[in-house]
């Protein structure tokens, strides 16, 4: 594989220099091997700040590639988008886009497993995200005339395989659920190409207009996917749940964080005594990034966290946590906030109990902790995988006032 052309100018090692080393590893195991055909990317925007790579020789797929790679939170960001649309579409792209990455693969690619199992014709761009431990390569699938028509992802080590499995059957449990106010991906493929899980997904319309997102519409949709395995009541204590959020923690009590995670969850658990909790299904990362509000629905998407039998709320205090670190000085500060949000947030859930929202909401951090520590996220140099620096202090400090 060539290496990136760019400016000479050292890259900083932190996040945009993780993104140049992981494009380039993404890239080698796409397309292995050495042989005789070109494969040309465009870096996107640049690689000092890659995000995306779109094919370098077809203007009209690169166009709609970076058209439908995201849809922008900012005037700014619209407007930077649409710039590079247009250098694409108008050829000044080789002014503008200046750096590329050239590979000559062998046969065996992914392109041509794609192409074995849905058809010929397919172009794909790359998804470049930042460093976490379930980072996986996530490739947009287009055809000839930029019209987009799936996503792929891969799974290319254990956890990231066993993500890629569990949303292939996630995606079947609610996309028979016969859900009404939620818009699901459709499973188009699932297989293996070589030790690599590979899931393709149509592509939800998230390029529809934008309808409001209001409070109650956004928790009329997490209410159905919370009722869309069915529900149950019960304590804590005598929860499928409880059984298996302790077996996480005992998988994780060697490591500091986790073994002071196991003594919160305890105390919680006394401090729940025989309160009746909702119990049903979350999406498990239903936040801004994941989801689109239009007419027909609200879009949602990435479900590999999909798990039934959790306390009906989840979803809403995830939200509302995303959220509140995108706004708040601080991520500490928004995990307190979210705490005293939790009476309002669980309201529509009909968790209404005090002690019970109390208990819902510290089980929530717990059960987001619990999966931090299993996937490693902090040595993955995930922006917040080290707990202790957000989390787990407010956590403790909570817990201990009960």
């Amino acid at each position: 594989m060539s290496p990136i052309r760019t400016a000479p100018a050292e890259l900083r090692a932190d996040d945009e220099q993780l993104r140049a080393q992981y494009i380039e590893e993404v890239l080698a195991l796409l397309y292995p091997g050495s042989g005789d055909r070109l494969v040309e990317y465009l870096v996107i925007p640049n690689a000092r700040k890659p995000r995306l790579l779109v094919p370098a020789d077809d203007r009209r797929v690169a166009a709609a590639a970076v058209r439908r790679y995201a849809e922008p939170q900012s005037r700014l960001a619209r407007l930077k988008r649409d710039a590079v649309v247009a250098a694409l579409r108008t050829g000044l792209s080789g002014l503008l886009l200046r750096d590329r990455l050239r590979l000559h693969p062998a046969a065996d690619t992914i392109d041509a497993y794609l192409a074995r199992s849905l058809g010929a014709g397919l172009r794909l761009s790359v998804h470049i995200g930042p460093a976490r431990a379930n980072r996986k390569p996530v490739l947009q699938l287009l055809d000839a005339a930029g019209n987009t028509l799936a996503f792929a992802k891969l799974g290319t080590s254990a956890l990231t395989r066993t993500l890629v499995r569990a949303e292939a059957d996630a995606l079947a449990a609610v996309g028979s659920a016969g859900l009404s106010a939620v818009q699901v991906p459709s499973v188009l493929h699932a297989g293996q190409w070589g030790e690599h899980e590979v899931l393709v997904q149509s592509a939800l319309p998230v390029w529809l207009p934008r309808a409001p997102l209001t409070a109650p519409r956004l928790a009329a949709a997490m209410l159905e996917v919370a009722r869309c395995c069915g529900t149950g009541r019960g304590t804590l204590g005598g929860s499928g749940y409880w059984t298996r959020l302790r077996a996480r923690l005992a998988a994780v009590a060697d490591h500091a964080e986790g073994a002071a995670l196991r003594t919160a969850a305890d105390r919680v658990a006394r401090a729940a005594g025989d309160v009746e909790l909702r119990f049903g299904s979350w999406h498990g990362d239903w936040s801004p990034w994941n989801m689109a509000s239009v007419a027909g629905g609200v879009l949602v998407w990435d479900w590999e966290r999909f798990t039934p039998g959790v306390p009906i709320g989840f979803d809403a205090l995830h939200h509302a946590l995303q959220l509140g670190i995108g706004r708040s000085p601080s991520a500490g500060q928004a995990v307190n906030e979210l705490v005293a949000a939790a009476p309002g947030l669980l309201l529509p859930f009909g968790v209404v109990h005090r002690q019970a929202v109390e208990v819902t909401a510290l089980l929530y951090l717990i059960d987001l902790a619990t999966r931090y520590v299993t996937d490693r996220q902090a040595e993955a140099g995930a922006r917040l995988g080290v707990l202790g620096s957000w989390l787990l202090p407010v956590l403790v400090a909570r817990v201990e006032a009960l």
